[in-house]
């Protein structure tokens, strides 16, 4: 897998489709590896004729990691968020946002298209904010404007992501893996356990690394409220959330999008909080119709 140093860090990468084709930037969630992509999501972007860059967050996968170091207790900074306190973390999502322009950067490309999901969805927001002019388009899937009142999801789902089983034990990851996504999962739709076996299993051989998923929690915990941030937002915006969400409510996905002017609020009866493969075909489709619309409005503000 090729690596580039973006923001001063290394960060492994995958590019797929034709060269010459619009860029499109997919930002991964919590802890998982691009690898965690499903198939049937990067071809059908790919198929609809964009090039698609995936990458491993910092702290994940084959990019780099950051120095070991006393870690902060994470019951106890998800407490302060919810207070509105003051929540200490070796990085934010801006600096994790930077990272992506640095990707770019290395890669020569202007401006992409912004797929996040989860994490990687409020990181795209962070991008979108801050540097508009290197966001074509944003889909924000199943993420949050960082409003603690409608961000915490259900008790028993939190935690099932805070549990952190041992890195070296490859079987242990893999039914972790599979016993979080039985909680957080679509209950309105069956995976395969064969093809979420094989996707936990990626994930196992693709750098699982519990101490950078913590890291990365408190960079969201650190961030705060992007309320304000969103509402200056002028990006074409998409935000697609499950209304059985167990993990980031169905509410934070409507909150987001009542704070981003212009924002189309896209809700998929029965989806949790992941990419069911029966839906898969309805939400590549909305992307690539979104991303196609909001080309004309980036050459419209001067960025083609």
């Amino acid at each position: 897998m090729p690596t580039a140093v973006a923001n001063g860090l290394v960060l492994a990468y995958d590019v797929r489709g034709d060269l010459a084709a619009s860029p499109l930037v997919l930002i991964m969630g919590l802890g998982m590896p691009l690898v965690f992509w499903p198939d049937a999501f990067v071809d059908g972007l790919v198929s609809n004729g964009f090039r698609v860059v995936r990458f491993d967050n910092r702290d994940c996968g084959h990019s780099e990691k950051l120095p070991r170091g006393q870690l902060s207790n994470l019951p106890l900074a998800i407490g302060r968020a919810l207070l509105r306190l003051k929540v200490r973390a070796p990085y934010t999502l801006t600096d994790m946002a930077k990272d992506v322009i640095g990707l770019l950067d290395t890669l020569g490309i202007t401006s992409a298209h912004v797929v996040g999901v989860s994490m990687g969805g409020m990181i795209g927001q962070v991008m979108a904010a801050r540097h508009p002019d290197r966001v074509t388009s944003l889909t924000s899937i199943m993420a949050s404007s960082g409003n603690p009142r409608v961000s915490l999801g259900r008790p028993g789902a939190v935690r099932a992501v805070l549990r952190r089983p041992d890195p070296r034990d490859t079987d242990a990851v893999v039914a972790h893996l599979i016993r979080l996504f039985g909680v957080i999962g679509s209950p309105g739709f069956v995976t395969d356990p064969a093809l979420l076996r094989d996707m936990c299993e990626r994930v196992a051989r693709g750098g699982y690394y519990p101490a950078g998923t913590a890291r990365q929690l408190l960079a969201i915990l650190a961030s705060g409220d992007r309320r304000p941030e969103l509402a200056r937002l002028r990006v074409p915006t998409l935000i697609i959330h499950g209304t059985r969400d167990p993990l980031m409510p169905i509410a934070a996905g409507r909150e987001t999008a009542r704070h981003i002017p212009g924002a189309r609020l896209l809700e998929f009866e029965g989806m949790g909080h992941d990419l069911p493969p029966a839906l898969m075909p309805r939400i590549v489709d909305a992307i690539a119709r979104h991303c196609r619309d909001a080309e004309a409005s980036y050459n419209e503000r001067g960025g083609g």
